[in-house]
């Protein structure tokens, strides 16, 4: 484990105890100067939101934890990746696939809402029934085109056709990864990523539960787009409950109004980058404002690569200058303030 064991340095996300720490940066103070070392708890899984500006050093903050993910014994990091900036993650043996989950692991009743259907028109209902009944999705085709009426058949049929055409369905798909793993979603539709996320996030909940396997952190760059589809309950069963059999969710967003309730409240560590948006900083100081002494907006980062991390663990909130990224981004070399702090 890549981690120093040097007493001046403050470990954000627990109050006492040792452990494994995540390498994170140097305190930043008002002035501008650099303080001490500055770490993140993973002895522990944890609920985090990551929210920032595009172009304020979020994607960086979320490399930097992948990597440091890759050196601890017993945790495995998965980065849902849907702009393909994580590639470089390759350089420390992390595995960046195109993946293919099965559409079996998508429950039947979420099938009409991923094709775009209402469930209760009858096409809808034909879906519903076909993910029912079959496992596969060319199973799945082969059941619409032999029930229903005709036109019934002919709409359902042409909406699992372009399902098919996403190409991100496989009898054995990826669900449980007990490796350090990119989910390489860049150029994927959002119905498309939405499906392999609900099927990961499940894979890796339900082998937790059953205490296989290392311990997943499930990191999810432009978060946003999955917390309104169908992979908005799997996503939510880890804020809620993925703590208990140990797995860890991070979710990072550049619309942090655009976060459920429900993730605010259950995340025990809130992050920010630099925001512009009046209702993006309403929202993080609506959140955690009883922290910080005097408003929130005044101690919401300017600079890139600056953070303000709210800790549930401490009731505390420390201002970190981010370190740089060891891997590329997107298959470039890093450089500060524009792919390494991308």
């Amino acid at each position: 484990m890549r981690d120093r064991a040097t007493t001046d340095v403050t470990t954000i996300g627990r109050t006492d105890g040792d452990g494994p720490r995540l390498p994170l940066g140097r305190y930043l103070a008002r002035d501008g100067s650099h303080g001490g070392d500055v770490a993140l708890d993973c002895a522990r899984p944890h609920a985090m939101c990551l929210v920032g500006k595009r172009g304020s050093g979020k994607s960086n903050t979320l490399a930097l934890l992948a990597e440091g993910l890759c050196a601890v014994d017993g945790t495995v990091p998965v980065v849902v990746d849907p702009m393909g900036g994580f590639a470089g993650l390759d350089a420390l043996g992390v595995t960046v696939c195109e993946p293919r989950v099965s559409a079996g692991a998508i429950p039947a009743r979420e099938w009409p809402r991923l094709v775009g259907l209402d469930p209760r028109e009858p096409a809808g209902a034909l879906v519903w029934t076909a993910a029912s009944e079959r496992p596969t999705l060319a199973e799945m085709r082969e059941y619409v085109d032999s029930e229903g009426t005709r036109p019934t058949r002919r709409v359902a049929a042409n909406h699992l056709a372009r399902a098919a055409s996403w190409e991100v369905f496989a009898p054995e798909g990826i669900r449980r990864p007990t490796e350090p793993t990119v989910l390489n979603l860049a150029g994927v539709s959002d119905r498309a990523a939405n499906a392999v996320v609900r099927a990961v996030a499940t894979g890796l909940y339900e082998r937790r539960l059953s205490g296989e396997g290392p311990l997943p952190w499930l990191l999810v760059d432009e978060a946003h787009v999955f917390l309104d589809g169908v992979a908005a309950p799997a996503l939510d069963t880890l804020l809620t409950r993925g703590r208990a059999p140990g797995v860890s969710l991070v979710l990072a967003t550049q619309r942090p109004d655009a976060l459920p309730e429900t993730a605010v409240s259950q995340a025990d560590l809130l992050a920010t980058h630099r925001l512009t948006g009046r209702a993006d900083t309403a929202a993080v100081a609506g959140a955690r404002g009883d922290y910080v002494d005097g408003p929130v907006e005044p101690r919401i980062p300017a600079g890139v690569g600056d953070l303000l991390v709210f800790d549930d663990a401490t009731e505390r909130a420390h201002s970190v200058r981010v370190s740089e990224r060891a891997t590329s981004h997107g298959g470039t070399a890093p450089t500060l303030g524009t792919d390494g702090y991308e």
